[in-house]
């Protein structure tokens, strides 16, 4: 009616909306996001709704994150991770670093997709999917709802007694891997990239300062390639 105020509306923002070329352009800045930090608007059965900045998100999260996050109605952090193929993009949410840490390890394993490695940490907190991998217990990972034995088994060989270094070495190379996603590189690259070229300055003297100076200038140089 004539004279009422408009009523300002969020945007529920879903990965399918549009065209795919279209949101990739649009999306650019998203790659470069290491979290969301807004209201949250709602939970239900593997989503979670954030609104931050009149946009309101969603993203697919584990059981595990969606019972951590904060309740609807109050501000909550989430780590988040891009990921896109060139007729999908979807965005997924982490209550911590460190599960998001091991979903991007799982992603290594082959047959492994972020379905399925949403589904896994469903089934297992990450400290109790890290012990379990580090005591090499197949029958506890076969437990996890969904997740055969041969998918089990490539889990254990793939990522046996590598998954806490991950993490480890994630939590020391934040900074710069945050500083090259910001510029627009994919996060999971840059981070590998961080890792070989800190190999090679392993025989080369200098300080914390220097080094981290060198390993970020260097990391970019081959990314850039």
């Amino acid at each position: 009616m004539q004279g009422m105020p408009l009523q300002r509306q969020s945007v529920i923002f879903t990965m399918d909306m549009v065209n795919p070329i279209l949101l990739k352009r649009t999306l650019q800045k998203v790659t470069m996001i290491n979290s969301l930090y807004g209201r949250v608007t709602g939970k239900k059965d593997g989503f979670l709704f954030i609104k931050t900045g009149g946009v309101e998100w969603e993203l697919t999260v584990s059981s595990f994150s969606l019972d951590q996050i904060s309740p609807v109605g109050e501000d909550a952090k989430i780590f988040v991770y891009l990921h896109h193929r060139e007729d999908q993009m979807k965005l997924f949410g982490f209550s911590t670093e460190e599960e998001r840490s091991i979903f991007m390890d799982l992603l290594t394993v082959d047959g492994i997709g972020p379905k399925q490695a949403i589904k896994i940490l469903s089934g297992i907190n990450p400290s109790n999917f890290i012990e379990t991998l580090e005591k090499d217990d197949l029958e506890n990972l076969c437990r996890i709802p969904g997740l055969g034995r041969k998918s089990a088994q490539k889990i254990l060989l793939s990522l046996k007694g590598k998954l806490k270094v991950n993490i480890e070495e994630r939590s020391e190379y934040e900074d710069i891997v945050n500083a090259l996603a910001e510029m627009g590189f994919d996060r999971k690259e840059a981070f590998q990239a961080v890792l070989k070229v800190k190999k090679e300055l392993d025989t080369v003297s200098l300080d914390k300062g220097e080094m981290e100076r060198e390993l970020f200038k260097k990391t970019i140089l081959l990314l850039s390639r």
